[in-house]
């Protein structure tokens, strides 16, 4: 590296925390624009939405990462390949994460972060008594040291950081480019079954774009062109949810609106208004509303429905197979990963629990999904310990993942190793721009971390947890989990959380 690089570096290194603040948006831009060339070329238009989210041009999804554009100067010495020399994950020839020190922007090893530093750097932050029950784990990505650790081992209510080991196990398992189809078949002469898929971002309207997601108005039109050429213009029309089994009802105990009934057919996530996000009433049976929305659909393009409301049916598997009538397919799963943890979708994150088990061969249940998800990481090497799962959204209070395993999920995804599970890494919210992050360390103690930070928060009434990557101020990228349970005040619990990642973002720690 170019002694002026150095300087560059060794500059940064040794600025004041308010200046690290001042630049961390541009370096979190870098994190944005490395992690994502690190995995390659992905399609869908994933690196696009990665430097929009940055750069706060557009609300993305629908409204689910909503993001507050914070104007920072853009130092010209800060470039990704510099910031992530550092960075790169060493991977064994096993596949497992951890491999030979990787030198820092200065060029030296000695850049290495240590436990020591890093106790300093936290300091009495971790002793804060809003934190209630707090188990910790930071660790470096270039050795795979842990260099704090507190309760590590200890399982604790992840709250929606379980929705990391959702992702995981989802792309490990079905892969990043999967995506998820929903049909109509032809059952008999006039007789139509609207087949569901599992796709949770179906929506009713329409959609446009290269790759855009899956619209129950484009198969409405699809299917009435195929009815129409076919000499057909009246038809009887059922809809089959048989993929999914078992309660559609979440396991989890008082979640109001957050969560629609997991069916393998819903629109706009059964939300009675499509535009609303976070706590939004739903309609009582999402597959049954959905049928009747195609069905108006159908009319509207000149196809007869002659039923008053579409009948619940169970299409043979021969049929299934046999080749549709018309069909749509929903954006690659890694494009959904990225959707579902910048928002913390809680229905996204339930159907792709759903798809793990059937991707494992299970039936396709919460309770299917949760054993699902503990055989692909157990199938990854990461050892779960005492973890047990309920659901996969993580709104469970019954649900427990150390802290440990959801930094070993981290370093898996940001690994060399792993380039099917980089969507966990991209999607995670971008701290003071993007998603369940964009309104989070705005406070004095904690915005050295916004731009820098990327990680995946947890919010129960009792329950905040904070899991993701942060690049150090030498450039080595370090995971982190911080969870804290049984704290009693859920806004300083946060604010608490926050800081220990902003300290952690501005530590050289050596």
């Amino acid at each position: 590296m170019g002694s002026w690089w150095g300087t560059a570096a060794r500059n940064y290194a040794q600025a004041p925390t308010r200046t690290v603040a001042a630049v961390s948006g541009a370096v979190g831009l870098a994190l944005a624009a490395g992690g994502v060339a690190a995995a390659g070329p992905w399609h869908g238009g994933q690196r696009t939405s990665e430097w929009e989210w940055a750069r706060g041009a557009v609300v993305y999804r629908g409204g689910y990462a909503q993001v507050r554009p914070r104007p920072v100067p853009r130092p010209a010495w800060v470039a990704p390949q510099t910031v992530l020399s550092g960075a790169v994950v060493g991977s064994s020839v096993d596949g497992s994460v951890g491999g030979s020190p990787t030198a820092g922007p200065s060029g030296s090893v000695d850049a290495a972060p240590t436990a020591k530093g890093l106790a300093a750097a936290l300091g009495p932050a971790l002793a804060a008594p809003v934190l209630g029950q707090f188990t910790a784990s930071v660790v470096d990505a270039a050795t795979g040291k842990t260099l704090y650790a507190k309760g590590q081992d200890t399982p604790q209510a992840p709250a929606s950081t379980n929705k990391i080991a959702t992702s995981v196990a989802a792309l490990s398992l079905l892969g990043p480019e999967h995506r998820f189809t929903t049909r109509v078949v032809s059952t008999a002469p006039g007789q139509i079954v609207l087949v569901g898929g599992g796709d949770p971002t179906l929506t009713a309207a329409p959609t446009s774009g290269a790759d855009p997601r899956a619209s129950l108005a484009t198969l409405a039109d699809r299917t009435a062109a195929a009815l129409k050429a076919s000499g057909s213009s009246t038809v009887r029309l059922g809809y089959d949810i048989s993929l999914f089994s078992g309660p559609a009802q979440t396991p989890a105990a008082n979640v109001g609106d957050n969560i629609a009934l997991v069916q393998a057919l819903t629109v706009d996530e059964g939300r009675i208004d499509p535009n609303s996000t976070e706590n939004a009433p739903r309609y009582s049976d999402p597959a049954a509303t959905a049928a009747a929305r195609f069905a108006a659909l159908l009319v509207k393009r000149g196809i007869a429905v002659q039923q008053s409301s579409p009948s619940r049916t169970t299409v043979s598997a021969a049929v299934k197979a046999a080749a549709p009538l018309a069909q749509v397919r929903s954006q690659p799963l890694s494009e959904i990963v990225e959707q579902m943890l910048t928002a913390s979708d809680n229905d996204y994150a339930e159907a792709l629990g759903h798809q793990a088990a059937l991707a494992s061969g299970r039936p396709a249940t919460f309770a299917g999904g949760a054993a699902a998800v503990t055989q692909a990481l157990t199938a990854l090497g990461v050892p779960l310990g005492s973890t047990r799962l309920v659901d996969a959204s993580g709104l469970s209070a019954d649900d427990g993942i150390p802290a440990a395993v959801l930094t070993k999920l981290l370093l898996l995804a940001a690994s060399s190793a792993h380039p099917e599970l980089r969507a966990v890494v991209t999607g995670l919210p971008i701290a003071g721009y993007t998603g369940t992050l964009a309104d989070r360390f705005a406070g004095d103690s904690s915005n050295s971390g916004v731009g820098l930070v990327r990680a995946k928060t947890g919010s129960l009434s009792t329950v905040n947890t904070l899991a993701g990557l942060v690049m150090d101020r030498d450039g080595r990228l370090l995971a982190f989990s911080f969870m804290s349970n049984a704290s009693g005040d859920v806004t300083a619990a946060r604010n608490a959380l926050d800081r220990l990642a902003g300290r952690v973002a501005v530590c050289g720690c050596r």
